[in-house]
């Protein structure tokens, strides 16, 4: 069994460069970080380190070591915050998984209110990586596009649809339109927000291509803010999720597309551990109220 406490020194010396920052980093003597990357090379097998001058240097084999390790030091990080947690008597632990635009629409009422309602809830939020989105069996709650089927032991509730609009700057000659046929926008200069292999991308290009248009993306901004920034500098227009094009900048305006419309459509992924526990199911609920009342978030029902 490989001991956690040495990857994280082996990590440590990875990411520090040399035994001795990363002995300053932990607050060890670089003897006992010496001592743990040799029992660590042991215990694999590897060889982790070699000479470079004066210093030393990862192998290949230590740098796939440390990728890989990433996630396994991530859940052990959790596991040892569940000890925590149960040692000071809070018992219930509540994981969200949400995307960036969900995130600034709804997730800071969501959890103003669970822990209000749950004061010794434990919540743990998670940023999902757009190109690892997809069911999430260590999550109790993700929000998120539809995949294909679940697997065993979660659940989709659905949440809302978000159709796409047009973002462009206020002066661009459809600024001021009602809404806008996505077949208008041939010929502009497109500037893309989101991953080529994520949902809402290939939402995008599908609805394109059923109205004739392949759009020429001239700028992979692949996040919402950044492509924002490039439509306020007059740089080309983007097509968006409306949840995405909140709180725009004063030069910039956002404008609904004609039918056929891309829409992306959100879901609260849920993940039954028997029956799913209570504040699963509230956060579930003040979810759908929020979403129906954007405004104010509800009072508790009792």
């Amino acid at each position: 069994m490989l001991d956690p406490h040495r990857i994280t020194v082996f990590r440590s010396v990875v990411a520090s460069g040399s035994v001795q920052a990363a002995a300053d980093n932990l607050g060890l003597t670089s003897s006992a970080v010496s001592q743990h990357l040799a029992a660590l090379q042991r215990e694999t097998g590897l060889t982790l380190f070699q000479r470079a001058g004066r210093g030393i240097v990862p192998t290949e084999d230590a740098l796939v070591l440390d990728a890989q390790s990433d996630e396994p030091m991530s859940q052990w990080d959790r596991l040892e915050q569940v000890v925590s947690d149960l040692r000071d008597g809070r018992t219930g632990r509540l994981s969200i998984g949400y995307f960036a635009s969900a995130g600034s629409a709804w997730m800071p009422a969501l959890v103003r209110r669970l822990s209000s309602e749950y004061p010794d809830l434990v919540l743990e939020l998670r940023l999902n990586e757009v190109e690892q989105r997809g069911p999430r069996p260590d999550l109790d709650l993700a929000i998120d596009p539809p995949h294909t089927a679940l697997p065993a032991g979660l659940r989709r509730v659905d949440l809302t649809e978000d159709p796409f609009v047009v973002v462009l700057p206020r002066d661009h000659p459809l600024a001021g339109a009602d809404e806008i046929a996505l077949a208008d926008l041939r010929g502009e200069t497109w500037v893309s927000n989101d991953y080529p292999s994520a949902v809402g991308h290939r939402l995008l290009v599908a609805a394109c291509a059923a109205v004739g248009l392949r759009p020429r993306f001239t700028v992979q901004a692949q996040d919402h803010h950044t492509a924002i920034g490039f439509v306020a500098a007059g740089v080309g227009i983007s097509v968006m999720p409306g949840l995405a094009a909140r709180g725009l900048p004063a030069n910039v305006v956002r404008v609904d597309i004609a039918p056929p419309a891309p829409v992306r459509h959100l879901s609260a992924v849920v993940r039954q551990l028997g029956a799913s526990t209570a504040p699963t199911e509230r956060a579930v609920q003040l979810l759908q109220d929020l979403i129906a009342h954007p405004s104010t978030m509800p009072r508790r029902r009792r």
